[in-house]
């Protein structure tokens, strides 16, 4: 294994190919170092399928135990379960997955107590630097007892955070699914609903595991998909934004007449919904429909965080229904930091991350597919229906286009449309420019020579004139 930490330690967590980027010893590492950073005194710990989750999981509690701290390890969970048991215990976190990327991969999410993310900006970089500073120490050991004709033995090799003077932590199990899954329930009332029949792909991620419990005892009947827990993936990439992994969901949706179909990302923090038709339902329109359920029960009032890649009908709808929009850049640490900073109820993105101010203003797909269940069920018309008054307008979907110097391409967009009547443009998040029929945006990749097209509009073709227009100048 060769570390390099700047390319593992990305911008809201640590993500690599196991054991060729990092293992065991570094995950214990980063234990170490998580603890001295944040200053907790005990964490909880979870992991997904993945072969390689249940060894660095049990790996970062040692480094963390080492340091004094105590441990509690809940095991296999979703990502938002370990939101909810860093919420519920008061506890910092770290969640072993890597999310919808392939097998072969695995990472850290960590979070402080109260599921408030560690990022970049928030204690990510200092981790970081102090796993590498432990890194360079013992390379420059091996390479002083080289120097002295002392070859390192396999163990001395090792590198190793420095010895704590603090008595070890304890390191104990405990199940959270059933109380998880209380929790949930406890936040959206679907007591009284109509059944209905659903079909759930969980791409052989999490949500085989979280599902049959959090949906038990509802007026729902089940149809599963891929629940066997399965870390290699063999039906399908556990990614539901691709259009290829739900081909499977819409056929089974249309065969069994079903009323809707879900689908959870690989660690089933994303929710993706497919209507009656088997039709994608998109993410901006469960956002506005989640939307306006939250402003009822907060009594018509309220903040509602959005990216700005999401759909016009977002903002409409949380102002029709009493609230207050705010829009903001795209990733959760911005969404999470605005929904602390202003008391938000709800916050959406395009990509699928629902945020909810009464899960710690954490994200969770579980909560948000429950909000659809009970808004379908609790009227009798399709849910093609029920999400067409949120769905308004014409959206490209994100464009991914490679280019050899985003800055300049950007600055050709500028040059095209600056100084058009009618036009604004700004910087929030790449480059937005909007006119009084349409919009879109332009943000560059941080980890890839890549820029990442939105475009949105009243009609159709309109859209696809300005995606068009864009994607000349983007490809030049």
């Amino acid at each position: 294994m060769t570390a390099d930490l700047s390319q593992l330690v990305k911008a809201y967590d640590v993500r690599g190919v196991v054991p060729d980027q990092w293992d065991e010893t570094l995950a214990e590492l980063f234990g170490a170092a998580f603890v001295q950073v944040t200053g907790a005194d005990a964490i909880v710990t979870g992991h997904d399928m993945r072969p390689s989750s249940p060894g660095l999981s049990r790996a970062f509690a040692r480094g963390a135990a080492a340091r004094g701290v105590d441990v509690t390890e809940i095991g296999l969970c979703s990502t938002d379960q370990l939101y909810y048991a860093s919420g519920a215990f008061g506890l910092a976190g770290a969640m072993f997955t890597a999310s919808h990327n392939p097998a072969r991969y695995n990472g850290i999410k960590m979070c402080r107590a109260g599921a408030a993310p560690v990022g970049q900006d928030t204690g990510l970089t200092e981790i970081r630097e102090l796993v590498e500073s432990w890194l360079d120490a013992k390379a420059e050991a091996a390479t002083a007892q080289a120097a002295t004709a002392q070859a390192p033995t396999a163990q001395a090799a090792t590198a190793q955070a420095p010895v704590s003077d603090a008595t070890p932590g304890t390191v104990v199990r405990r199940d959270t699914l059933q109380d998880y899954a209380a929790h949930l329930r406890g936040l959206v009332d679907l007591t009284s609903i109509r059944p209905l029949k659903v079909v759930v792909d969980a791409g052989n991620g999490m949500g085989g595991h979280t599902v049959p419990t959090v949906f038990a005892g509802l007026p729902l009947t089940l149809v599963p998909m891929y629940f066997e827990l399965d870390g290699t993936f063999p039906n399908h990439e556990a990614n539901p934004l691709d259009p290829a992994n739900i081909v499977d969901l819409q056929k089974r949706v249309r065969e069994e007449g079903a009323d809707l179909g879900i689908a959870f990302d690989g660690d089933a923090d994303r929710c993706f919904v497919v209507d009656e038709r088997g039709e994608p339902v998109s993410p901006s329109a469960i956002t506005a429909l989640v939307a306006a359920r939250e402003l009822a029960r907060y009594g018509g009032k309220g903040t509602v965080i959005h990216n700005l890649i999401t759909s016009w009908s977002v903002p409409e709808v949380v102002r029709e229904n009493g609230g207050t929009p705010v829009r903001t850049r795209v990733g959760h640490s911005f969404i999470k930091a605005e929904m602390a900073a202003s008391g938000a109820i709800f916050g959406g993105e395009h990509s699928a991350h629902y945020y909810f101010k009464d899960f710690w203003n954490a994200d969770t797909g579980m909560l948000a597919a429950l909000h659809v269940l009970a808004a379908l069920g609790g009227q009798e018309g399709t849910l093609s229906a029920l999400v067409a008054q949120y769905d308004r307008y014409a959206g490209s979907g994100e464009i991914n286009s490679t280019v050899d110097d985003q800055g300049a391409r950007l600055a050709a967009i500028r040059a095209a449309y600056e100084g058009r009547e009618g036009v604004t443009l700004d910087e929030l998040d790449g480059l937005t420019v909007t006119a009084a029929d349409w919009w879109f945006n332009v943000r560059p990749s941080n980890t890839e020579p890549l820029l990442r097209l939105n475009a949105e509009a009243r009609d159709e073709q309109t859209m696809t004139r300005v995606r068009d227009e864009t994607l000349k100048i983007i490809r030049a």
